[in-house]
């Protein structure tokens, strides 16, 4: 009996082992392929989210101001026209 146990125990510590083994290589290959992206991703010259964020704020601000300086210049044109007549 003490064969089987000890049959039992030696399974449990090696399948114990390979499931820490396994995990270790999982975490170094998920580093590896995080480090792969990362070069993959930098070297594609893309935009971060922040600063396409903050020019696309900064374009619609452009825009607001166009368009408010577009209705002054008409509004003035106007009272340009009406004295000249």
């Amino acid at each position: 009996m003490q064969t089987g146990k000890r049959v039992l125990d030696d399974l449990a510590r090696a399948a114990t082992g390979a499931a820490g083994a396994a995990g270790a290589l999982r975490d170094e290959m998920e580093a590896i392929l995080r480090d792969r992206l990362q070069s993959l991703l930098d070297s594609m010259d893309l935009v971060r989210r922040e600063d396409f964020e903050a020019v696309q704020e900064m374009a619609q601000n452009a825009r607001m101001e166009q368009e408010r300086l577009e209705a002054r210049v008409i509004a003035l044109e106007a009272r340009l026209a009406d004295k000249d007549e």
